[in-house]
């Protein structure tokens, strides 16, 4: 048996590694696959793809949509998507230009209290990567204004704070159905991490499901055992398939490693051949 990670980001939105590094990283890792899944984008699969190729391990094209359930963000992981979709990209580019407009908001906050930056500040080597709070963190911290990325965040980054203003969001059922017409697997990543409490996850979790989602993320970096197992009854009430991912970041959550997360996680291939039965008989029907 075999091991996989479905839950991996490059450079392409708020990794430090180019797609071809991950893939590098995920085939030194030993692993038989990995999906990537970057914010809000799929401008790193093709690259990936080609690297996956030539080094003979499996890239799985995804993405993690940013989307809202009762005014708190949540994250929706699309598996195996079409990046040519015109609809996708439509989505996304609407998403693009909502987030745009919330960076400049951010930004002009903080300069406003003489903290500026350029765009190569904020970019690093990749001028065209979707923009996150994770990339303003990492510049506020290579500044010297914050001594880690976990103050910047706290101090600076708060959604809804002085330098944050909230972002908006598309809908559940918006980013459910174009992903669905796109051919993806959907699932809901790392629910926990909304701090919803166990009844509300549930909520959310049948929510989705009624939506037509048909994963949720069981294995993640931040479970502890405890939560993957309650995950775990949940996929099964709601007749879910489990999937699991490290979340990898790179450099920007350094405790992170890909296939291993922060040491304990480990996704069985098992699962992503359930992911592809489950593809092959939607298809079918």
């Amino acid at each position: 048996m075999g091991f996989v990670d479905l839950h991996v980001h490059s450079n392409a939105s708020d990794g430090t590694f180019s797609p071809s590094q991950v893939v590098e990283l995920a085939k030194n890792a030993g692993l038989d696959a990995f999906a990537l899944t970057d914010h809000d984008t799929t401008a790193g699969v093709p690259e990936a793809l080609e690297k996956g190729r030539d080094l003979n391990i499996e890239v799985i094209p995804g993405i993690e949509v940013s989307s809202s359930f009762d005014g708190t963000e949540i994250h929706i992981l699309g598996l195996f998507v079409n990046s040519d979709d015109p609809v996708l990209a439509a989505m996304l580019e609407k998403m693009r230009i909502s987030r745009d407009r919330r960076n400049e908001k951010m930004l002009g906050n903080l300069a406003a209290d003489g903290i500026s930056f350029t765009k190569e500040e904020i970019c690093g080597d990749n001028p065209d990567t979707i923009i996150t709070r994770a990339h303003i963190a990492h510049a506020l911290v290579a500044k010297g204004i914050c001594s880690g990325m976990d103050q910047a965040f706290k101090k600076y980054l708060q959604y809804g704070g002085r330098y944050c203003p909230q972002k908006e969001h598309l809908s559940p059922e918006e980013v459910v159905k174009t992903l669905i017409s796109n051919g993806a697997f959907v699932a809901l990543a790392h629910p926990f991490q909304y701090k919803f409490g166990d009844k509300k996850t549930e909520e959310l979790i049948a929510h989705m499901a009624d939506l037509g989602m048909k994963g949720l993320e069981v294995y993640h970096s931040s479970n502890n055992k405890l939560e993957s197992m309650k995950l775990q009854e949940m996929a099964v009430r709601h007749h879910l398939l489990p999937t699991g991912g490290s979340d990898f970041h790179g450099g920007n959550k350094p405790d992170i490693s890909i296939g291993t997360g922060r040491g304990g996680l480990r996704v069985s291939s098992l699962l992503l051949e359930d992911i592809k039965r489950e593809r092959a008989k939607q298809a079918l029907s």
